[in-house]
């Protein structure tokens, strides 16, 4: 059976397409491996797997993640973090250009391909912060992953997971979407290791919510973004009254439940709560959701906003 794997255009590229083919066909691909994101085991035969490939100036790293924490991409990294990873990954030995993987384990294995850079991208689903937010919101993430082991990446877009659901709010039924990163998010330029996340929103114009049971404050400019019945993106306004620019964008669009979309349909607003890493958790039902949320709101750990709906 042929692995579940996702090799991007831009991993291709630097790997090539002799080697690209090998990962396709099974041949230099583990059938485990730990997610160079959660650090979980992963299964490349039974779940989508992403390639990640770590670059430094003259060495490489391809690593592997499941698709639903990370899509496949190029993460550039300072060599000196990528000699580090690579020696404690192969017992002290660093690699270098063309360095065969040697007794280095396949599921963060140093790849000796073309030199080069790349871009960084950020996963119920996940997506990247990009657009205007590269500059100006939660895009300076430094998650927990992806990284090889004991490598501590360069600031990059954070990595969001979004869950949809309903919650009840002055004793109807609204549509909420639930924000939080994979891990702490700093901002650009930060060489603390503190968790910015908050701070950030309401900068751009989230409010604490200090209190469930109250519909949160509308956010100018915002909009959810919903086409053919499927969450694609969270938008913002864009710089300068330019057009407006996805703050967060689905690797691919999800699907939402029939209760969700008729409930966004009667009011046309989608309640947007946000909380730090580690705050709510992916919870199982929406009673519990709404468990979590009111712990976050509690411990002054949520944000939340009002956006109306773009699309159908």
């Amino acid at each position: 059976m042929a692995p579940m794997l996702d090799v991007s255009d831009e991993v291709r590229a630097e790997i090539g397409d002799e080697e690209t083919d090998r990962l396709l066909t099974g041949e230099s691909l583990p059938g485990t491996y730990d997610c160079t994101s959660c650090r979980t085991p992963g299964d490349s035969g039974q779940e989508r797997t992403s390639t990640v490939l770590f670059v430094g100036d003259e060495t490489a790293v391809l690593a592997f993640a499941h698709a639903a924490c990370i899509p496949s991409q190029v993460v550039p990294v300072s060599e000196a973090q990528l000699q580090g990873a690579v020696a404690s990954i192969s017992g002290g030995v660093p690699a270098g250009p063309g360095s065969p993987a040697g007794g280095v384990p396949p599921h963060s294995a140093p790849y000796g391909g073309p030199e080069g850079g790349g871009t960084a991208g950020g996963g119920a689903g996940s997506g990247t912060v990009g657009g205007q937010s590269a500059d100006r919101s939660a895009a300076s993430a430094r998650p927990s992953g992806p990284a090889a082991p004991d490598l501590d990446l360069a600031p990059r877009q954070a990595v969001l997971g979004i869950t949809c659901g309903l919650i009840i709010v002055e004793e109807q039924l609204r549509p909420a979407l639930v924000v939080e990163p994979t891990g702490p998010v700093a901002r650009v330029g930060s060489t603390g290791g503190g968790d910015d996340f908050l701070p950030l929103l309401i900068e751009q114009g989230f409010v604490p919510q200090l209190d469930l049971e109250a519909p949160p404050s509308p956010l100018p400019g915002w909009s959810v973004l919903l086409a053919m019945g499927k969450l694609h993106a969270v938008l913002q306004p864009g710089v300068g009254g330019g057009p407006a620019a996805a703050w967060w964008q689905a690797h691919q669009p999800l699907q939402v439940s029939d209760g969700w979309r008729a409930a966004v349909q009667r009011g046309n607003e989608v309640y947007v709560y946000a909380g730090p890493a580690g705050s709510i958790g992916r919870q199982p039902r929406e009673d519990l959701m709404r468990d979590a949320l009111a712990r976050a709101c509690a411990r002054g750990q949520l944000v939340a906003a009002t956006m109306p709906l773009s699309g159908t």
